[in-house]
């Protein structure tokens, strides 16, 4: 795995770096993830290690900030799914475990997936933007470039991914498939 980031552009490298930062900040504390783990397994599970030539920067670097996403939402998914394999042996312990900021961050990142997964029935296309412009943090007309769209259209498909997300997590609805997954 220690040849993975000299098979990549340095610059590219050095964005995904950033970004898995930047992911890892979102994180709660003590995460056994660091952002330089988090990129190498984005690319082992996207590209099994070798990078194609065909493929822009542009186009990498999306390819990969969703597979860091993935990671991240995986590695809650196994936490939870120890949390409730120790409740289940302790039930008294469960409000005092769902309390902490570890149960609310790996929470969190489910429930941000379920509302995606949710949306992506609506407009895979809107999905994509939200992953793009959030999780990638490329511009709109990075976005557009990436999707072979407008930039007008990712303006209008991030303005009402925005809103649907908002509208679905205020109302708490992918909070209880998360927690339950």
């Amino acid at each position: 795995m220690d040849n993975v980031d000299h098979e990549l552009d340095g610059d590219v490298y050095r964005q995904l770096r950033r970004l898995a930062a930047y992911y890892m900040k979102m994180e709660r504390a003590g995460h056994t993830l660091q952002p330089t783990a988090l990129v190498h397994e984005a690319i082992l599970r996207v590209y099994g290690g070798v990078m194609p030539l065909d493929l822009s920067q542009k186009q990498v670097i999306a390819t990969l900030a969703q597979a860091m996403r993935r990671v991240l939402v995986d590695h809650a998914r196994k936490r939870n799914a120890a949390k409730r394999t120790m409740l289940e042996s302790a039930p008294a312990l469960e409000s005092e475990l769902q309390a902490t900021d570890t149960y609310r961050a790996a929470a969190d990142v489910l429930t941000i997936d379920h509302a995606l997964d949710e949306l992506k029935e609506v407009s895979e296309r809107q999905v994509r933007v939200v992953e793009l412009r959030y999780f990638a943090g490329m511009t709109e007309e990075e976005a557009a470039e990436v999707l072979s769209v407008s930039r007008e259209t990712v303006k209008r498909d991030w303005r009402f991914a925005k809103a649907w997300l908002k509208l679905r997590l205020q109302n708490g609805f992918p909070r209880q498939a998360a927690e339950s997954a």
